[in-house]
């Protein structure tokens, strides 16, 4: 099955057209649309008329589903974390992020679909977390090449309660997901590129350092993955799916509307991330 791929900037992002995500696809086909998914990171695909079960059944084409280690109030199948929201501002999406990265394998890759749109706004942007790496001096990458972080579900879980977007009891997630380390530089299972691996919802400390030698560093590489030259923005529409690969890219929800916003992610388990280093046991 043949399909257009037309790249939205130099270093991220292609829309996909003329495929049918609710039509029954072949193999080779699957295994193009992922070798675009390697290629381009986040792919964009356009006039699809999607219910939640192809949303689903096509994610299910790359993976076992990842089931959300914490739901959200606002229902869905299993399957699905619901985001709802209406005035965004410090919910945590509108920070740099990937996803789940407090568990210890977290998402190969998040598929995402927008129900419900504010009149105006509500893009999300993407950046490439190869990019970021490879604007690094050699310093600080051979310095980040032998790192170990701290990845911890205590803040953002802690904001979702404290804004209503979550009844979960603190203390049982935290007992369930206890913080995890992952390499600060990730080699991609697929490409084998190196990615940074830091997001400020999830990333409290740098293993081996002093509390403010750590503190100092993550803020320069939070701050370092925001450079508008590792970006694309995608703007949405209810006819649209996005597919991101979550082991070399961030994104970041803006938070520019104070209507409704309804949006299914549906994710793809993915492997422990390694590094240059070796994993902690």
């Amino acid at each position: 099955m043949d399909f257009d791929i037309q790249p939205m900037t130099a270093t991220l992002g292609a829309e996909i057209r003329g495929i049918d995500l609710t039509a029954e696809i072949d193999d080779p086909t699957i295994a193009s649309i992922r070798q675009a998914l390697l290629d381009h990171l986040v792919l964009v695909f356009r006039d699809q008329e999607m219910e939640t079960e192809h949303h689903i059944a096509f994610a299910k084409r790359f993976g076992e589903i990842k089931r959300p280690p914490v739901a959200t109030n606002h229902g869905g199948p299993p399957e699905v974390n619901v985001i709802d929201q209406d005035d965004p501002r410090g919910e945590g999406a509108d920070a740099w992020h990937a996803d789940n990265t407090y568990t210890m394998q977290p998402p190969m890759g998040s598929l995402l679909r927008v129900l419900k749109l504010p009149s105006v706004g509500g893009d999300t942007s993407f950046a490439s977390m190869y990019a970021a790496y490879d604007a690094l001096s050699p310093t600080i990458q051979n310095l980040c090449d032998q790192l170990v972080a701290v990845h911890d579900v205590t803040r953002s879980l802690s904001r979702a309660i404290d804004r209503g977007h979550s009844t979960a009891n603190l203390a049982e997630v935290t007992a369930a997901f206890p913080p995890v380390e992952h390499p600060v530089v990730i080699v991609h299972p697929e490409t084998g590129r190196r990615a940074l691996f830091v997001n400020v919802n999830s990333t409290v400390r740098i293993q081996g350092m002093p509390p403010a030698e750590s503190d100092m560093l993550l803020r320069y590489l939070f701050e370092h993955v925001k450079a508008q030259e590792f970006q694309v923005r995608v703007r949405w529409d209810t006819r649209s799916l996005v597919f991101l690969d979550n082991r070399c890219t961030q994104h970041y929800a803006v938070p520019d509307y104070r209507e409704r916003r309804v949006l299914h992610r549906v994710a793809v388990e993915g492997e422990r991330p390694v590094g240059i280093v070796k994993n902690a046991s």
